[in-house]
């Protein structure tokens, strides 16, 4: 069964953010990764040593069914922030073939902005933004060996 959680996007303040929204629910960060940490992707511009510092992704759960996620977003990568559509909808799958089939029917009639592949992190992941205009992530993760 798929979960749903919200994916904020902030532009260059995610790691203030978070941290105050720690201060109100509690918990802990199981992964803080930041953009300096992410292999180098032939073909892309050199990072400043102030993009690398942003948060690539974080994670707070608040619930045993929801977990609050974000980023900063980088103009290395051709990312922008806009207040209104700094969300997307994350959904995380029981399988690669649950993943595929939500991905491909959701993202029928949109805009792919990065196709369903294995990723550094371990996991099989996607994102788009469908018909309607909503963005979603599909993240599938890989047991761990």
């Amino acid at each position: 069964m798929a979960a749903l959680n919200p994916y904020l996007v902030f532009d260059g303040n995610c790691e203030a953010a978070f941290n105050f929204y720690k201060s109100v629910f509690g918990g802990e960060f199981p992964h803080i990764g930041r953009f300096k940490d992410m292999p180098p992707v032939e073909g892309s511009p050199e990072m400043s040593a102030a993009d690398g510092e942003k948060i690539m992704h974080v994670s707070l759960p608040i619930s045993k069914e929801s977990i609050l996620m974000g980023s900063d977003s980088s103009e290395a990568f051709g990312q922008t922030t806009v207040v209104g559509t700094n969300f997307s909808i994350s959904i995380n799958t029981d399988s690669e073939e649950e993943a595929d089939k939500l991905f491909n029917g959701l993202s029928a009639g949109g805009k792919v902005t990065m196709p369903m592949e294995k990723t550094f992190w371990g996991a099989y992941f996607g994102m788009f933004t469908d018909k309607f205009g909503i963005n979603w992530m599909v993240n599938y993760d890989e047991p761990q060996q």
